[in-house]
């Protein structure tokens, strides 16, 4: 049988709308960041003469290089530590029963519901009480605040749909409690893991309040920070180019982990959402 014509045009043109209304602010930044000297003033969308004069000077004028190096050093150290932290207390808060599990729950979500700028000072305390100022240990403790509930969140739901009789049997053989959560639930869990750390290092990646708060050597500011405080010539001067190549250069990345992980991102969020 075949489909009305109008409803599957008007979906086809639905999703043709969205398409151009995300990715045309992607498109634009990669033919700016394309353009030099009185061109980026343009309404053109393609450069007449591509140059990549904005990209070597994106990495000229500034230690860029270091900058993805430290985004890269803190949004992994956070992956690692929200995943391993999460899965013992999603083990904990999923499969062993106590008093208070409820109220612990819903305090790890009210934590997440926070501002960042509510916590900015207080945190700044901490992170001057620890002498991690301008360290960047600073932005991996920081991020943890707000990951971790949402990392949490996330594993316990899957973990509660982890069978019993699979605990049953191991706790029976005598498996001990690290080795039933690392070698038999966590294989089982690798599509929340992919999902879940791919998002908290999208998270941590663009972070810039706390990264602009405790850092003050460019040498380790991340790069949300770096591309923020890009300047040009004068004080009067934005370099639109070098500030476009500079946000494809760092979001290029993220797009190809999306794709090579797209279909464990699928599956770790929609698994578990239906009970069969």
């Amino acid at each position: 049988m075949k489909k009305p014509l109008l409803p599957t045009l008007g979906y086809y043109l639905l999703v043709a709308v969205v398409l151009v209304f995300a990715l045309y602010p992607f498109v634009y930044a990669i033919a700016t960041s394309l353009k030099e000297g009185a061109a980026l003033f343009s309404t053109a969308l393609l450069p007449a003469h591509p140059s990549l004069a904005n990209y070597r000077s994106v990495f000229a004028d500034q230690p860029f290089g270091a900058n993805i190096v430290n985004s890269v050093l803190v949004a992994g150290s956070v992956v690692l530590l929200s995943l391993g932290v999460s899965l013992l207390a999603a083990y904990a808060l999923a499969r062993v029963s106590f008093r208070g599990r409820g109220v612990l729950m819903m305090t790890i979500l009210a934590v997440s519901m926070f501002p960042q700028v509510a916590v900015l000072s207080g945190l700044f305390e901490l992170v001057s009480a620890l002498g991690l100022y301008d360290h960047l240990g600073a932005l991996v403790l920081a991020d943890l605040i707000f990951t971790l509930p949402f990392t949490v969140w996330i594993l316990v739901t899957f973990m509660r749909e982890l069978p019993k009789e699979l605990e049953e049997a191991a706790l029976m053989d005598g498996v001990g409690v690290l080795t039933l959560i690392f070698r038999i639930f966590l294989p089982l869990l690798w599509p929340a893991m992919a999902a879940t750390a791919l998002l908290t290092f999208i998270a941590a990646w663009n972070e810039f309040l706390f990264a602009l708060t405790f850092t003050l050597s460019s040498e380790l500011r991340t790069v949300p920070v770096a591309i923020g405080l890009l300047s040009g010539a004068s004080s009067y001067e934005l370099p639109w180019g070098n500030i476009m190549a500079a946000s494809v250069i760092v979001t290029v990345p993220l797009i190809a982990l999306v794709l090579v992980f797209q279909r464990h991102i699928v599956s770790g969020l929609t698994a578990g959402a239906v009970k069969g």
